[in-house]
C-alpha cells in the first residue's frame, strides 16, 4: 500500500478520496486553485499545494504542475477523481514516466476508450450491439447533416471524448442541425479540448444502465452489478440507483460479461464503468446497447457501495498497489437497494439555471453517516455552511445516498431525507428532487431519461407550500428571536402584552413575487390569532431549538425549521419549504422602474458568441447569445422585440450576474 498519494481533484471527490486514505492510514496531498483556498477538501488533507488561478485550465487542468506538486510532496501516487484529469492518456502517461502510479487505468486503455466512436469501432469488433450512428473521423459539418438524415431524426449529437452531458444535443429536425452542431463542437472544445462528434439515432424511451467494473494488475476482471441512471436533465443524471428496477437475473449476467469483455479488450485496470442504452421490450425484458466506457470512478460509485458494502477507492488503491482484486466474480453479492440523489445550486424553474451564492445553510439529515453505512442517509459533500458556489466549476453541492431493503424503503428513506436537508442563500433543486422521488412514474419505476419532461406538469406546476404555513413560520421564528432577548417581567417584553384588551402587530411579507399583509392578534385571554389573506386561525408556536418551532395553526400541526438571513426567512414544512421576504414599509417609499425588456447575464459568465449583429431587427424569445457558466453552455433569448443598438461586451469576456449585455431599441 502507498505511504502517501496526491489527489489531483477539488470538492466532494477530493474529500471521498481522502476519507478512505486516512482509514487505511495512507497521508494525502490537496492541490487548489485561487478560488479552493479555504475549501473543504484542502482542509481534510495533509498537505495542500497550490496549483493557480481559479480557471480549471490554469489550475487543475496544468497536469504538469500537479506532477511537480507529487514530486515535490514524496507522493508515490496520484488519484485523479473523476471529471479534469481522469481520463486524460497524456496525464497518465507522463504520472508514469515521472516514476508515479497513477490510480486508473493505463494510458492506452484511456485511448481506446477515450474517443466515443474508437471504442464504439471497438464494441462492434468485439460483437456487442451499437445504436445506428455515424462514427467515423471525417466531422466534416456537411457529411454530418447527410449522416443525420440517413439515419432519421430525432439524432443525438455527442462530443466524441465528452461526457457528462457535456456536448450533447437532441436534434428533432434537420433544419436545427446546423446550429445545434456548432454549439457541440465550441462546448466540447471547450470541456475537453476535442470537437470531433459522432452522431447516433436518438432511441424514444432509453433507459440508462451502467456497469461497474473492475481490473487488476494480474489480469482479473470482475463486474460489481448495475446502476440504472436514466433520471437526467440537460443529458445529465439526477438520480441514480442499484440494482436496476426490473432487471432480470439472466439480462444482468449477459450485460455483465459483455462488460466485462470489453474492459478485457483494452487491458483495463482499476475501476471503470461500461454504459448501456437499454429499450424495454413488449415483454418486459431490455433490449441493450454500447454507449460508451468511462475509464474512471463514477460520481454515483456510492449506490453500488450501499448494496455491495465494500469501499470503492480502497480497491483502487489496493489495485494500483499491485494486489489483486479482493474478491471474486463468485464471491460478490448485492444486498438491497441504494439511490443517491444530486443536490445541485440551479434553479429547476428556470431550466435548470447553475446558480451561484454562499451556502447561508446548509444542515443534513440529524443522522447522517459521512461513511459507508447501510442504515443511515450518507452524504458526499465538498462544501459546508458559509462556502461559495463559484462560476468555475460544476453546481453539485452534495451527494445524498440512501439504503433501503427494497425499493420501497429506499425511496422512503430518501423522501425523509430529502425533506430534512435545509439549504439557504442560493437556489438549489432539493424541493424539485422530493417531486420526482414522489412521483408516480419514479416510484412505479417507469424509467427513461424523458421522465422529467414526460412529468413536467407534476414536477414543475405541483402547489407549492402554503403562505400560511410559511408565513406561520416567520411569526414563529420572530416571536422567538425577540423573547430571548428580554426579561421575564411584563414591563419590557414586546410580543403585544396589555395590562386590558388585545394587541395586534403587522408583518408585510413577500412570497414568490406577491404582497401578503399578515397580522398577529393577542386576545386578552392569552390566545393568539394570526390574520392572512381574509382567513383567520388560531396560531400558537412552541420552541424546540434555536431554528426548529412546534406549530399549531387552525387544527392541524407542524414542526417547522426556519433560518434568517438578513430580511429573508427560508420556511421548511413537511409539505414542502419556501423563501419570503419581509417588507419595510418606509424602506420602500420610492419603487425603481423596472428593469422590462433588458437582456441581463443570469450568472457569471463568459460570453461564448452573439447571435445577433448591431442593427439586426430581433423577435422576442429569439436566441441572441450564447455564455459558458459552471462548464455549460445557456443560450439566451431576446426579452422583447427589437433592434440590436449595440454590443456591450466582445466574445470571450467575462460577465458578471446581472450584466447588459446588449442594447435592444424599439422598432421604428
Amino acid at each position: 500500500m502507498f505511504n502517501k498519494i496526491l489527489i489531483a481533484n477539488r470538492g466532494e471527490i477530493a474529500c471521498r478520496v481522502a476519507a478512505t486514505a486516512r482509514r487505511l492510514g495512507v497521508r494525502t496531498v490537496a492541490v487548489y486553485s485561487d478560488a479552493d483556498a479555504q475549501a473543504r477538501h484542502v482542509r481534510v488533507c495533509d498537505e495542500a499545494v497550490h496549483v493557480g488561478a481559479a480557471a480549471p485550465r490554469e489550475s487543475y487542468l496544468r497536469w504538469q504542475r500537479i506532477i511537480e506538486a507529487a514530486l515535490a510532496t514524496g507522493a508515490q501516487a496520484v488519484h485523479p477523481g473523476y471529471g479534469f484529469l481522469s481520463e486524460n492518456e497524456e496525464f497518465a502517461r507522463a504520472c508514469a514516466d515521472a516514476g508515479l502510479v497513477f490510480i486508473g487505468p493505463p494510458a492506452s486503455a484511456i485511448a481506446a476508450m477515450g474517443s466515443k466512436s474508437a471504442a464504439k469501432t471497438l464494441m462492434e469488433q468485439a460483437g456487442v450491439p451499437l445504436v445506428p450512428g455515424y462514427h467515423g473521423r471525417d466531422n466534416d459539418p456537411a457529411l454530418l447533416q447527410r449522416e443525420a438524415e440517413r439515419i432519421g431524426f430525432p439524432v443525438l449529437i455527442k462530443a466524441s471524448a465528452g461526457g457528462g452531458g457535456k456536448g450533447m444535443r437532441r436534434v428533432e429536425q434537420a433544419a436545427d442541425f446546423a446550429a445545434a452542431l456548432a454549439s457541440c463542437q465550441r462546448e466540447a472544445l471547450s470541456s475537453f479540448g476535442d470537437d470531433h462528434v459522432l452522431v447516433e439515432r436518438y432511441v424514444t424511451r432509453p433507459r440508462h444502465i451502467e456497469i461497474q467494473v473492475f481490473g487488476d494488475t494480474q489480469g482479473q476482471c470482475v463486474y460489481l452489478f448495475e446502476r440504472d441512471c436514466s433520471v437526467q436533465r440537460r443529458h445529465q443524471k439526477v438520480l441514480e440507483e442499484a440494482p436496476a428496477p426490473g432487471m432480470s437475473a439472466t439480462r444482468r449476467a449477459e450485460m455483465g460479461a459483455a462488460a466485462v469483455a470489453a474492459a478485457r479488450a483494452v487491458g483495463y485496470v482499476g475501476a471503470g464503468t461500461v454504459e448501456f442504452i437499454a429499450e424495454e421490450l413488449d415483454d418486459g425484458d431490455l433490449r441493450f446497447y454500447f454507449m460508451e466506457m468511462n475509464t474512471r470512478l463514477q460520481v454515483e460509485h456510492p449506490v453500488t457501495e450501499a448494496i455491495t458494502g465494500l469501499d470503492l477507492v480502497e480497491w483502487q488503491l489496493r489495485v494500483a498497489s499491485g494486489e489483486p482484486l479482493p474478491l471474486q466474480q463468485q464471491q460478490l453479492q448485492m444486498h438491497g437497494h441504494a439511490i443517491e440523489a444530486r443536490i445541485c445550486a440551479e434553479n429547476p424553474d428556470a431550466n435548470f439555471l447553475p446558480a451561484t451564492g454562499t451556502l447561508r445553510v446548509a444542515r443534513w439529515p440529524t443522522h447522517v453517516a459521512f461513511e459507508r453505512s447501510a442504515e443511515l442517509p450518507r452524504v458526499d459533500s465538498g462544501v459546508g455552511e458559509g462556502d461559495a458556489i463559484s462560476p468555475y466549476y460544476d453546481s453539485m453541492i452534495a451527494k445524498l445516498i440512501v439504503w433501503g431493503a427494497d425499493r420501497a424503503q429506499a425511496l422512503a428513506r430518501l423522501d425523509a431525507a430529502l425533506r430534512d436537508t435545509h439549504i439557504m442563500g442560493l437556489h438549489t433543486n432539493v424541493a424539485f428532487l422530493r417531486r420526482v422521488v414522489g412521483s408516480r412514474a419514479f416510484s412505479t419505476a417507469d424509467l427513461d431519461t424523458a421522465l422529467i419532461e414526460r412529468e413536467r406538469p407534476a414536477l414543475f406546476e405541483a402547489p407549492p407550500l402554503a403562505p400560511a404555513w410559511a408565513a406561520a413560520g416567520v411569526v414563529a421564528h420572530r416571536l422567538r428571536a425577540e423573547a430571548a432577548l428580554e426579561d421575564a417581567d411584563p414591563w419590557s417584553r414586546r410580543d403585544g402584552w396589555r395590562m386590558h384588551g388585545g394587541a395586534r402587530r403587522r408583518f408585510d411579507l413577500e412570497l414568490r413575487g406577491q404582497a401578503h399583509a399578515l397580522v398577529i392578534e393577542r386576545l386578552h385571554d392569552g390566545a393568539t390569532v394570526m390574520l392572512l389573506d381574509g382567513q383567520r386561525w388560531t396560531f400558537e408556536a412552541r420552541a424546540l431549538g434555536a431554528d426548529r418551532h412546534d406549530v399549531t395553526l387552525g387544527a392541524e400541526r407542524a414542526t417547522l425549521a426556519v433560518y434568517r438571513d438578513g430580511e429573508r426567512f427560508a420556511v421548511f414544512a413537511p409539505g414542502g419549504s419556501a423563501l419570503l421576504t419581509e417588507i419595510d414599509p418606509l424602506a420602500h417609499a420610492g419603487d425603481h422602474a423596472a428593469e422590462g425588456g433588458r437582456l441581463t447575464a443570469p450568472m457569471p459568465g463568459k460570453v461564448i458568441a452573439f447571435l445577433a449583429a448591431a442593427g439586426q431587427a430581433v423577435r422576442q424569445g429569439e436566441p441572441v447569445a450564447v455564455m459558458e457558466a459552471m462548464k455549460m453552455e445557456h443560450t439566451l433569448h431576446a426579452p422583447r422585440d427589437g433592434v440590436v443598438e449595440e454590443l456591450l461586451y466582445a466574445v470571450g469576456d467575462q460577465v458578471a450576474e446581472g450584466g447588459e449585455l446588449l442594447r435592444l431599441a424599439a422598432q421604428a
